[in-house]
């Protein structure tokens, strides 16, 4: 009998579409899933040393989101070839969510060190991106479904974090060398908005959970 995941992420179908072929290849070379999976922290821990060092090399500022970007690609890609090779499990899920949060992490801890924001800002992005992944697994674990609602899902964040990056790197470059405003480098305005996007999502999310339990209580 073949396994059905109980919840998928919803992924824009112009992204889908950009992993059809990939997944085709997949399947023909037999990639196994899990392997795609662990790809992904690769590409986030290239990420991660782009961003630790865009300190001394503005310019990997360039390079950085473009690798976080491939992460969530294979992020997408694992499902897709899961689900067409039939080859989806439950323990698939569990090696689908693990690199997730490993490479939450991975970045989030290269803009720690990068030298271009405070590392408490960036290290709390890190705390509450895990926080909002980690509510939302939540209605899954008590027989609901997985939620995914919520301004600052994953996706969302790596384009923010994209948008800071890059407007930072535009700041360098072309800007008057103020690179402040407020006390806070662009860099930590990002991960703050960030972490205030997290605390809505998580709130969604919750709110969510416990609507679909008493629906189901009542039911």
């Amino acid at each position: 009998m073949t396994y059905e995941p109980t919840s998928r992420r919803p992924i824009a179908n112009f992204f889908r579409k950009t992993g059809r072929g990939a997944t085709n290849l997949c399947i023909r070379w037999n990639v196994h899933p899990d392997a795609i999976s662990s790809l992904s922290i690769v590409f986030s821990a290239a990420a991660a040393v782009c961003f630790w060092q865009s300190g001394n090399h503005p310019w990997l500022l360039l390079l950085a989101p473009a690798l976080c970007y491939v992460r969530l690609w294979c992020n997408m890609l694992d499902g897709m070839v899961a689900l067409a090779a039939s080859k989806a499990s439950r323990r698939g899920e569990i090696l689908n969510e693990l690199p997730d949060r490993v490479s939450d992490l991975l970045i989030f801890v290269g803009v720690a060190h990068s030298g271009l924001c405070s590392p408490i800002s960036a290290y709390w992005a890190a705390i509450m991106a895990l926080f909002t992944a980690y509510v939302g697994t939540l209605g899954q674990a008590v027989g609901a479904r997985r939620e995914f609602g919520g301004l600052m899902s994953k996706p969302w964040r790596m384009a923010l974090l994209h948008l800071g990056a890059w407007v930072f790197l535009g700041i360098i470059w072309f800007g008057d060398g103020r690179l402040r405003f407020g006390g806070l480098t662009i860099l930590d305005w990002t991960c703050l908005v960030i972490v205030l996007g997290c605390v809505q999502t998580i709130a969604v999310r919750l709110t969510r959970i416990f609507r679909e339990l008493r629906r189901g209580a009542a039911s």
